[in-house]
């Protein structure tokens, strides 16, 4: 048994087969099943709450109570309707971030009697102050989705066998069940049913082999990094029986080996969505379900990148039909044509540049990918088609483990262990800063998650979506080490004429029309340094700097702005040790007064004709370098 195996949560590493159907009790039998209810409750209108102040779209006072065990605790007050709403919470430093203490929530009504904390009552509240602006029924939808699934999961504890600050990554993926820290609707899994949320979500662990598709090479793309040999990467991952059922598929249609593509599929987007989407290539047999692969996955945060249970098979990403955090989740071709493209354009920059292999600048490649063409069915079935087929093979971050090093998803860093009720406990991270000293373990961590971001930025001219579920940290004891980078399919921006080397600028898919009118936001290339800079900037520093910044405030007395003059200090020797880059720090402004960042929750409220922004403070800003260290 690997260590990999050996921490896994017992309900999957137990004796016998390893992926036999698990008993599932029907979801909500009993009363036991709602005992996180109230909690809960508390926690998805209290995140929605705080996603409406800070994004300007409710009045509210706030004053300060000074007897709080926390300085700086204010008191957030509003009126939505005949009801009033109070709860503790902090306008922090970081960007003047608003976040509330969702248990503090109180609600009274018009006589000044308290009444309990209800989703569906403070929707109708808030669509009354709203006035003529409708909520639109899916958000709501969502909201309802992400209540019910997160209590659903909140019941079910896992047996963990290790203390979790000693779980390897992919187990880290289930252990950390809190989810999006600021989006509402960070549990929705619209698609999922009750008993598909406890089979495929991340939370249960519950083992899953994948389905493999047998597909004509006319319909298919495939694409890998230079080097990598799909077909053995392949074969290796739906193992012997699925390549005896090719045999027989060929010897039936008279065909050869390269006339086919071979493509994972989730058991869920066979089950709900491809059977009638390409029931005519079924029917006729063109295209042909072989079966489940031998390989044994686990889902991790995203939900569709499951996770091998050895550590030396990639990660695969598979394309879903259901909406989480508001986004579909499906896997479009040129997306999957992209990611080797970008990987290996990544991987040249950084072997070809001192400084990157000086850091060990490490990226998870997106090594392969294949998916349907939609472009080979006819117009009348593009929706039905475009992004329902689609996987891309990740590289495993056990591949760059060295002895004694551990790995933790960044975004678990600013989360909590549970007891054995599955409540909230300690911060998981509390062991390490005892152990290390808060002042060398934060600065240690600032070190190794900027370095990689801003010298990609600065160096190349490449903005990277690295929010925290982008971001592994690797770890001796808990000490940060490095870290390592993913997720480039479309989570990288660039300007060619801005770029560093742009004679190594890749030649990419382009986002087809429909696409891009469909999602806005959704491009790599642009002729708007500012769009490259703020790409970087709201993911890593507005989203993942930012958690962890008002996280150690919060529960270690760590001042932000000290959190943020530790940025700077980083950002600023970068700068100093490397002067060449002058230019770029200019066109990539890290230290301008305001950023731009998107209003998540507005884009559903109000839809995206009108582009939904907040230009906010930055908290690197008074750290601004003299005209002599920023030239």
């Amino acid at each position: 048994m690997t260590s990999h195996e050996r921490n896994l949560p017992s309900a999957v590493a137990g004796e016998g087969d390893p992926a036999a159907p698990v008993s599932i009790s029907t979801p909500f039998a009993s009363a036991a099943h709602w005992r996180h209810h109230a909690r809960i409750e508390q926690r998805v209108v209290g995140q929605l709450l705080q996603t409406l102040l800070y994004e300007d779209v409710l009045p509210y006072e706030a004053t300060i109570e000074p007897e709080a065990d926390i300085a700086g605790t204010r008191l957030f007050t509003l009126m939505l309707g005949k009801r009033r709403y109070c709860v503790n919470g902090w306008q922090c430093h970081s960007f003047d971030l608003i976040r509330l203490e969702h248990f503090t929530l109180v609600v009274e009504d018009s006589s000044g009697s308290p009444a309990p904390v209800n989703l569906q009552r403070f929707l109708v509240d808030l669509e009354t102050a709203l006035g003529d602006v409708a909520i639109q029924p899916g958000f709501v939808n969502e909201l309802t989705q992400t209540l019910i699934k997160d209590v659903q999961s909140s019941t079910w504890l896992m047996p963990f066998i290790d203390p979790p600050q000693l779980l390897d990554a992919d187990v880290l993926e289930q252990y950390f069940t809190d989810a999006h820290s600021y989006h509402p609707c960070y549990k929705s899994r619209l698609g999922f049913s009750l008993q598909d949320n406890q089979r495929y979500g991340p939370e249960f662990a519950q083992p899953l082999r994948v389905g493999w598709l047998a597909v004509p090479k006319r319909l298919a793309y495939q694409g890998t990094v230079s080097g990598v040999a799909l077909a053995d990467r392949v074969a290796r991952d739906a193992g012997p029986h699925i390549l005896a059922s090719l045999d027989d598929y060929l010897a039936q249609r008279q065909l050869a080996r390269d006339d086919v593509v071979l493509m994972p599929v989730h058991p869920w987007q066979w089950e709900n969505v491809l059977i009638p989407a390409l029931y005519p290539e079924l029917a006729s047999g063109e295209i042909a379900l072989l079966g489940e692969g031998e390989t044994i996955y686990t889902a991790q945060q995203s939900i569709r990148t499951l996770a091998p249970r050895e550590a030396d098979k990639p990660y695969l990403k598979l394309a879903m039909s259901i909406t989480n955090t508001s986004s579909t989740r499906i896997l479009a071709r040129h997306t999957v044509t992209n990611g080797p493209i970008i990987t290996q354009w990544l991987q040249r920059l950084i072997n070809t540049d001192e400084t990157a292999r000086a850091a060990g600048l490490l990226i998870l490649g997106e090594v392969a990918g294949v998916a349907l063409d939609e472009r080979a069915f006819p117009d009348t079935r593009y929706n039905d088609v475009y992004g329902k087929v689609g996987a891309i093979w990740r590289q495993n971050i056990g591949e760059f483990l060295e002895d004694g090093e551990r790995a933790v998803p960044f975004n678990g860093l600013s989360q909590y262990t549970r007891d054995v009720e599955g409540e909230p406990a300690s911060p998981f991270i509390a062991p390490w800063v005892a152990s290390h000293g808060l002042e060398a373990w934060t600065r240690q961590l600032v070190h190794v998650a900027t370095l990689p971001i801003i010298h990609l930025l600065f160096a190349e001219g490449v903005g990277l979506e690295s929010h925290g579920q982008n971001i592994v940290v690797l770890h001796r004891d808990g000490w940060p080490l490095r870290v390592a980078l993913k997720d480039f399919h479309d989570g990288v921006r660039f300007s060619v004429s801005h770029l560093a080397r742009p004679e190594l600028a890749p030649e990419l898919e382009p986002v087809p029309e429909r696409h891009a009118a469909l999602n806005r936001n959704s491009f790599i290339v642009t002729d708007d340094p500012d769009a490259v800079r703020d790409y970087s900037c709201d993911a890593f520093f507005f989203i993942a700097l930012a958690e962890m910044a008002v996280f150690l405030h919060r529960h270690f007395g760590l001042e932000e702005s000290r959190f943020w003059a530790m940025a700077a200090d980083e950002i600023k020797a970068y700068q100093r040790a490397h002067p060449q880059h002058g230019e770029r720090y200019r066109y990539f402004d890290v230290f301008a007064p305001r950023w731009e960042v998107e209003a998540l929750t507005r884009r559903r409220l109000f839809g995206d004709a009108t582009p939904q922004i907040k230009h906010v403070p930055n908290p690197l800003a008074p750290f601004a370098p003299g005209e002599e260290a920023a030239c």
